[in-house]
């Protein structure tokens, strides 16, 4: 990853190129509205007191967790025991960020949501809050996180919620597969895990197959690393993206077939 002053500057230049957050300078209706409706939405909605008040819990929750972080293939590569409290103020993504994920769900109105990388489930509940009726899938590879986190959704009443248990490479392509059996497409995926190039592309790959023309696809920290660089500038290079947003933090690409010609747009949030 870059050293903390290395990602300041990046930021202090993302600010310096990105278009303004109201909307002005924007000509695609699509983009436009998504600023202006979802990006600048100040609305207070109702899942937002209850899981601001998780989050509290969860960062000063003195109990500990052993923790498995995967390699590239099905073996454990490290472990050790962590405090909950410790992990959830280093991993969990900002309610900022969080939020504008339950609004964009709210705008878009998937039927199927897929999240890599569970954590506590704090992101979890803002997709499944989004769109209650949705079938919302989760990953985690670390089974006593895991279990925080469906303790977590029992308590906040969640049962649009299915965690997928074990490493991404292995159980990814077993629940596509399933999916694609169901004939079921993907409409909604955040992709929260394994922060590397070769993984990262071979995830957005293997998803292409379920995604349809309404898809809607979110990388996290996109600039956290020269790989997740290099690995967010060649999915927006596939074919199949037409339209990428980006946030500095997230990065959201589109499949949209009106759009003839591929859009970027780099957008203060």
């Amino acid at each position: 990853m870059f050293s903390k002053y290395a990602l300041v500057r990046k930021y202090l230049q993302y600010r310096k190129i990105a278009l303004n957050g109201k909307g002005h300078g924007i000509h695609s209706p699509f983009v436009y509205r998504f600023v202006r409706e979802v990006l600048g939405d100040k609305r207070s909605y109702p899942c937002y007191q209850p899981l601001a008040a998780l989050r509290r819990l969860l960062a000063t929750d003195e109990r500990s967790v052993e923790v498995q972080d995967f390699g590239a293939g099905s073996r454990v590569i490290a472990s050790n025991t962590r405090r909950i409290g410790d992990i959830a103020k280093s991993s969990l993504k900002p309610k900022k960020y969080s939020r504008l994920l339950f609004r964009m769900v709210q705008e878009y109105k998937p039927a199927t949501i897929l999240e890599l990388g569970t954590c506590f489930g704090v992101t979890t509940a803002y997709l499944a809050n989004g769109n209650k009726n949705a079938r919302v899938f989760t990953m985690e590879g670390a089974p006593a996180i895991a279990e925080v986190a469906r303790h977590n959704f029992s308590e906040l009443q969640l049962h649009n919620i299915e965690l997928i248990e074990g490493n991404f490479d292995v159980r990814l392509p077993e629940l596509l597969q399933s999916l694609s059996k169901e004939g079921k497409q993907l409409d909604f995926v955040f992709i929260d895990g394994n922060h590397r190039k070769e993984p990262t592309v071979r995830y957005f790959e293997q998803l292409l197959p379920l995604l349809q023309e309404e898809s809607v696809l979110v990388f996290d920290d996109i600039h956290w690393s020269e790989q997740m660089e290099e690995a967010w500038e060649e999915i927006k290079k596939s074919p199949a993206v037409t339209l990428s947003i980006d946030l500095f933090f997230i990065g959201i690409v589109y499949f949209r077939k009106e759009n003839k010609v591929k859009q970027d747009f780099t957008i203060r949030f």
